[in-house]
């Protein structure tokens, strides 16, 4: 099939998307904290966050630490039937953005953008629905019947003035907290797998094999390559 340019739909999608923010601070719906693009005024795209205890809008280069998986752009294929675009995972607002004419824009959230397969360094990124608070993109670590996903998340940490003159104020700061992983199977979501009991229990015909495994390669449900060995092994 004949490829269709990515650029006239991604910008007519953004440009409204960045216009849902009003000017003067005020932040789209959904997003309480988050300023999208083009809310911040000039003529080029710019992201921040509302700070509630500095009373103003902070960008992006005012806050210690980044909100971004990796600050850099990377080329990707983001749908079938489109040409390949850079892009970049914002971990704080969960969105991915992509550059148009060397500025970031927000790729919609939709059905069709939502395998994103990022060719160096080589990961792919899922958009999923998993019915509570971690919804959105994931790293897929693992492909198959059974598949393992990473969610990583990052917190903005507001400023907090100085109690007294002779205390110090606080910058804010973006922190990325600790992945949070997913095993998806047939039967539905193993969120957060902590103790063996989690796999038996969506397991319950291999429980025996199972156990032997987590016994015989130490497998702890905390490390991220022990989860793929135990995933891949899920698979087999």
């Amino acid at each position: 099939m004949r490829k269709v340019i990515i650029g006239a739909l991604l910008v007519s999608f953004s440009l409204s998307y960045g216009q849902s923010a009003l000017p003067g601070g005020n932040t789209r719906a959904g997003y309480s904290s988050t300023l999208s693009v083009g809310s911040l005024g000039g003529d080029h795209p710019v992201f921040g966050v509302k700070s509630e205890n500095a009373g103003r809008a902070l960008r992006y280069e005012d806050i210690i630490g980044s909100p971004y998986h990796t600050t850099e752009f990377h080329l990707a294929k983001v749908a079938d039937n489109y040409e390949k675009v850079t892009v970049r995972y914002n971990s704080y607002t969960d969105e991915v953005e992509y550059q148009k004419d060397g500025k970031p824009l927000v790729l919609p959230k939709e059905e069709q953008f939502s395998r994103i397969e990022i060719s160096s360094p080589k990961s792919t990124m899922v958009l999923l629905e998993t019915k509570d608070e971690l919804s959105g993109y994931f790293f897929e670590l693992v492909n198959g019947n059974n598949k393992l996903y990473k969610k990583v998340k990052t917190k903005f940490n507001d400023a907090v003035p100085a109690a007294n003159s002779y205390a110090s104020d606080k910058a804010a700061f973006f922190k990325t907290l600790d992945p949070v992983y997913y095993i998806k199977t047939p039967n539905g979501f193993i969120r957060k797998p902590k103790k063996d009991k989690d796999i038996f229990a969506f397991f319950p015909d291999k429980k025996e094999q199972i156990q032997q495994f987590l016994r015989t390669n130490s497998i702890k449900l905390n490390k991220e390559e022990d989860l793929v060995k135990l995933v891949n092994f899920l698979n087999q």
